[in-house]
């Protein structure tokens, strides 16, 4: 494993704040000699602080075309992420900004207040066709400071308004706080919901996504959207060889438990500066199995640290590949569920009224 770094940064999952060299940047890393000199002076080192940048785009909607995901156009409502998921594929983003995909990406977040007005002004062009617009794709769009913001909150009472359908990704069971509207959309068949449980050890995770709910409260989000009746979908994601990969049948057989009807498993991706931010992290957390994780990584990646072609991306090859693909499938069977496709409904929608205020009925 690569030298590990001098002391852990507690609390965070990234261990450094290095600034990628692939867009020209220059280089940058975290000066811990300040943090030694305060440690002596004062204690323990003074803790990394979230701050948030209000950003101001001129448009919210984001339309792709590539061809090995199922959706064309998604809504982020936040840069950065606060859960700071190690194995996050949206840390490279954080560069665009000359910041650093590891700590800043978790620290430096951006949001975006005017999100649903731009979303709604979208939504009323003429020429706009609706098809499911899919949150969380990139960043969690329920991470801490959405208590704060409720910008997703208003992005589904516009979606509501106008029989929008939407797809919303998360690993936080605040998504819970927006029931009253994810029930009058699922009526509509105009909601789903997935949630991620990558471990089912809490101290795992407290290492892995240091500000992501729990596993259990995750599951209980689960099955507090089941009983509401709202589609709801499990995601043992991602599975890291040799780290987690030995929670995916429990995890499928408690989601079935609550009623979940529909799981999958998406295998570790380290795109770019992700791969070396992971393999820092194994150097704190586990150094004595860091060899063997990036060697299985490698196995099911063509010998790379990560396959970035299309469709293979998404499907990993290999032994060790074939061996997670043949236990998801043995454990999907015993538990009687499978991965469902929740057909959305686009009929429904409306455009926005012309003066941008919600309709009442």
């Amino acid at each position: 494993m690569e030298r590990r770094p001098e002391s852990e940064v507690s609390g965070r999952g990234a261990q450094s704040g290095a600034v990628p060299q692939r867009f020209g940047l220059a280089a940058r890393e975290v000066d811990r000699d300040w943090r030694h000199h305060m440690e002596s002076l004062d204690g323990p080192p003074v803790k990394l602080r979230t701050t948030v940048i209000e950003e101001r785009p001129r448009s919210i909607l984001t339309f792709n075309t590539s061809p090995d995901i199922g959706f064309d156009r998604s809504i982020n409502a936040y840069r950065g992420c606060e859960h700071g998921c190690i194995y996050c594929f949206a840390r490279p983003t954080h560069a665009y900004h000359d910041l650093s995909p590891g700590l800043d990406f978790e620290t430096r977040l951006f949001a975006k207040p005017e999100a649903a007005r731009l979303l709604r002004e979208t939504l009323a062009k003429p020429a706009y066709r609706p098809r499911p617009i899919a949150m969380g794709t990139n960043t969690d769009p329920y991470q801490p400071i959405e208590r704060r913001y409720r910008i997703t909150r208003q992005i589904l009472e516009v979606c509501l308004d106008t029989r929008h359908p939407v797809t919303i990704t998360t690993k936080s069971d605040r998504v819970c706080d927006d029931m009253d509207l994810l029930v009058e959309l699922a009526a509509l068949d105009l909601v789903a919901v997935g949630i991620s449980v990558t471990t089912l050890d809490a101290g795992l995770s407290a290492k892995l996504e240091p500000r992501a709910a729990s596993p259990a409260k995750r599951l209980a989000a689960l099955g507090k959207l089941v009983e509401a009746g709202v589609p709801a979908h499990c995601a043992v994601a991602p599975v890291i060889p040799a780290i987690t990969d030995s929670f995916m049948e429990e995890i499928v057989a408690q989601a079935a438990g609550l009623g979940v009807r529909s799981v999958g498993w998406i295998p570790l991706r380290l795109p770019n500066e992700v791969a070396p931010l992971f393999r820092e992290w194994l150097s704190v957390h586990f150094p004595e199995r860091g060899d063997k994780v990036m060697s299985i990584v490698r196995s099911i990646r063509g010998g790379r640290d990560n396959d970035p072609r299309f469709f293979t991306r998404m499907k990993p090859s290999g032994v060790w590949a074939d061996l997670f693909r043949a236990r998801f499938r043995v454990a999907a069977a015993r538990a009687g569920i499978g991965k469902q496709r929740f057909a959305l409904d686009s009929s429904r929608f409306r455009p926005p009224t012309a003066n941008g205020q919600l309709r009442l009925l």
